[in-house]
């Protein structure tokens, strides 16, 4: 799960609502003056995650309007001083780790609200020349800002135990933007692995190719066409992603994604050996928005019955075929593989290349026997492959959303899988 709260949820229209509008931090204030989540209840927010079949949470510390949820000393601009006056980011790891999640902090290095922050191409007061952008920043010292972003990224890894997860967020080199040197990102991350040395953190700050500068990549808003490369070689990965087209509340956004598209945007991911970060934008009185509520219980009545598909599995070894309109995962570990069956076919359904590979095949939803047999029909018969197999499904969808047939295999017959 990715939450995206803060105090933009009060406009209800865009987490980068600041910027689109080209806010002024005076007339943004109203935000903060009224944020009090009196209806924030974050053992609730745990326990839905934990229906859904989420193993690990991420929640935004601070976003790019620099509101901390945290209790900082080093700013005014915090939770504790709006209404609600409590530290908000303890109440949610409470509440996450007690409930068997593992936690993840996002935190902003962009800030809109920082007075020594530099004003840039992504800035809300940004400027559309040179001569422009130097006169705005004229008195603002990025130096400044550095050891303020140190401190505070100190503070969530020093104050609330262990951290398993950092997502940093966002470096934009090029004119007028920001790379690795304004964040002094080198020094940032050895801060980072010295707090926490068993945490992982993203790929944001610009260190694709310092060693140690990142752990996983994180593709955002779209399916990989294959499984992510870097000099050649597999990387771990993580897909965010959304339920609709804003990462915050957005009380009008009208393009939320339905049940199916979300399990197959997982399953995919998981096909191609990644991990998929799905987000939610709680309202300003602290609730889970009812759109995504309803999704994600949806998501937990199909995980309930098909999480053994998803859970430890990975990319299945391309020596076996995908079938048509499937999807294919594979746990190495078990020696299982599973098929995803986005298209229900009508009984006959054939396995190429799998004979002698099947010990015993079944629905994975209620473990009922898949048999193998010759295709059924008249007149003109489905022809089989040699070294096809062919199975009988029954002639009604079973009552999941999207059918898992579990294959457990034969001996690996000296397949090996390439664990990255």
């Amino acid at each position: 799960m990715f939450i995206h709260w803060d105090t933009y949820s009060l406009a209800g229209r865009h987490e980068w609502v600041k910027n689109y509008e080209r806010t002024d931090n005076e007339t943004y204030q109203k935000y903060f003056e009224n944020f009090n989540p009196d209806l924030y209840k974050p053992k609730e927010w745990a326990k839905l995650a934990e229906a859904a079949g989420m193993k690990y949470a991420v929640i935004t510390t601070k976003h790019h309007e620099g509101f901390t949820l945290f209790d900082s000393e080093f700013t005014d601009y915090k939770v504790t001083n709006t209404p609600y006056g409590k530290d908000a980011l303890k109440e949610w790891v409470d509440a996450f780790r007690a409930e068997g999640l593992k936690i993840g902090f996002y935190y902003s290095v962009i800030d809109w609200h920082h007075p020594h922050y530099t004003i840039d191409t992504y800035h809300p007061q940004r400027a559309s020349s040179q001569e422009e952008y130097e006169k705005l920043n004229q008195g603002r010292d990025m130096s400044v800002y550095r050891e303020y972003l140190k401190n505070q990224v100190t503070e969530i890894l020093t104050d609330y135990g262990k951290v398993d997860i950092l997502w940093l967020d966002f470096s934009f080199p090029g004119e007028f933007g920001k790379d690795r040197d304004d964040w002094g990102a080198i020094e940032l991350i050895k801060l980072v692995r010295t707090l926490q040395p068993e945490i992982i953190v993203n790929d944001r700050l610009d260190l694709k190719e310092y060693w140690g500068g990142w752990d996983f990549t994180t593709p955002e808003q779209f399916k990989v066409s294959e499984w992510p490369t870097y000099n050649g070689e597999r990387i771990p990965w993580e897909t965010c992603q959304t339920f609709s087209g804003s990462w915050g509340y957005y009380r009008d956004e009208l393009t939320w994604k339905n049940n199916k598209q979300l399990l197959v945007m997982l399953i995919e991911s998981v096909s191609k050996g990644g991990n998929v970060l799905l987000n939610v934008g709680p309202t300003g009185r602290g609730t889970i928005d009812y759109r995504a509520e309803k999704a994600l219980n949806e998501i937990g009545d199909w995980m309930k019955y098909n999480g053994r598909s998803i859970y430890g599995c990975t990319q299945a070894p391309s020596t076996f075929e995908i079938p048509e309109n499937s999807l294919l995962t594979y746990n190495p570990t078990t020696n299982r593989l599973y098929v995803h069956l986005l298209d229900y076919p009508l009984q006959n359904f054939t396995l190429k290349g799998m004979k002698g590979k099947i010990k015993y095949i079944q629905f994975l939803h209620d473990a009922s026997e898949i048999q193998i047999a010759p295709p059924k029909g008249y007149w003109m018969k489905q022809d089989v492959g040699a070294g096809d197999v062919n199975i009988i499904l029954p002639v009604n969808k079973p009552p999941v959303e999207i059918p898992v047939i579990e294959i457990i295999l034969n001996s690996p017959n000296g397949l090996t899988h390439n664990k990255h």
